[in-house]
């Protein structure tokens, strides 16, 4: 089976998306894109824990879908602790950050818009 990113055009099937990073290696953070076109990104992140994304913002819409761990998440103004199933829209431009309190495999799609 083919990890490339694939463009939307053609199907993508990933029946185990935790399978995807098999290890979570320390003092890491890992990502992988599964789809990738011109509108629409589809990307897996593996973060070790202690590992932080600061605070950044994105020109497009975006979605964080926390498929294992527990990390603090900072949305705009608003603080929270994501675990296993949390979901998070975010507008364009809003200002956001990831810290990892244990290991943490996110799914981010990036939206148009």
């Amino acid at each position: 089976m083919s990890t490339s990113p694939l463009p939307l055009k053609a199907s993508r099937i990933v029946p185990d998306l935790l399978a995807q990073i098999p290890e979570i290696t320390p003092d890491s953070i890992v990502s992988q894109t599964l789809v990738r076109d011109g509108t629409f990104k589809a990307i897996l992140f593996a973060f070790a824990t202690g590992q932080e994304l600061s605070e950044h913002t994105s020109s497009h819409s975006a979605v964080l879908h926390f498929l294992q761990g527990e990390a603090d998440v900072t949305v705009g103004e608003e603080q929270l602790a994501a675990a296993t199933g949390t979901w998070i829209h975010m507008p364009p431009h809003l200002p956001h950050s990831i810290l990892a309190r244990s290991p943490v495999i996110m799914l981010l799609l990036m939206l148009p818009g």
